[in-house]
């Protein structure tokens, strides 16, 4: 898929310099082996069904990272489109999950009782560290790579020849993630990033933000590789 181009990421917007800085990890993130074996659909079930009890209990935290974004927040329109994020991921967005793993027969008490695996760990502390320690736009910055790159994720299996929809046990999450409904959000994403940075980056300040973008996508690369290392 050379030369790809994310209509998610347009031209200019912070997300789309950030991903160009950081082009070798962002690539290993969007391209892992995990993400081609699930459009080819010769991904192990065992290997799908870890990353799903472990992307349970990493939208538990995903949440906690939205509710500290409310808290470092510096406007009221801020506040309330984050708080509406948290909202969507305590009330819709598990509720959806915990009804696609019940079809994979994950219950949510099985999911619940699981201890988190060191990749899970890794990565939400690193984001909710980094929303602590800086301000929100590194918090957001850290929280880009999920949003739009689960997005792209899903724009690229789609285009790409080699994915397989007829009969493939994992289409229903390809297609989740490549629907309408889901590219709003990951839209909304960048759009939000560019405004905080317009509001807030400084001298210096791509470089800093670069790096948290670079460790989050290398992050979720490590969570893709833990559910083929369950296999």
């Amino acid at each position: 898929m050379a030369r790809f181009q994310s209509g998610l990421t347009p031209k200019g917007s912070l997300v789309a310099r950030l991903k160009a800085a950081c082009a070798a990890d962002w690539g290993r993130y969007v391209r892992h082996e995990f993400v081609r074996k699930l459009g080819a659909g010769t991904l192990p079930e065992p290997a799908f069904r870890h990353y799903l009890i472990q992307d349970y209990l990493f939208l538990i935290h995903f949440s906690r990272a939205y509710a500290l974004a409310v808290y470092k927040a510096d406007s009221l329109e801020d506040m309330r489109r984050d708080s509406g994020v948290v909202n969507m991921l305590l009330n819709n967005e598990m509720s959806m999950h915990v009804k696609f793993c019940k079809g994979w027969g994950i219950s949510e008490a099985e999911m619940a009782a699981m201890p988190e695996d060191r990749a899970c760990t890794a990565y939400t502390r690193f984001v909710l560290d980094a929303g602590s320690a800086g301000d929100v736009l590194d918090l957001h910055a850290a929280l880009a790579p999920c949003v739009v790159g689960y997005g792209e994720v899903a724009e690229r299996l789609m285009a790409d020849k080699a994915t397989r929809l007829r009969g493939n046990p994992y289409r229903a999450w390809i297609e989740m993630y490549a629907a309408d409904a889901y590219r709003r959000v990951a839209a909304d994403a960048v759009r939000q990033l560019d405004k905080l940075n317009e509001r807030r980056a400084g001298p210096g300040r791509f470089k800093a933000l670069a790096r948290l973008f670079a460790t989050a996508a290398r992050l979720e690369a490590d969570f893709w590789q833990m559910g083929l290392d369950a296999a």
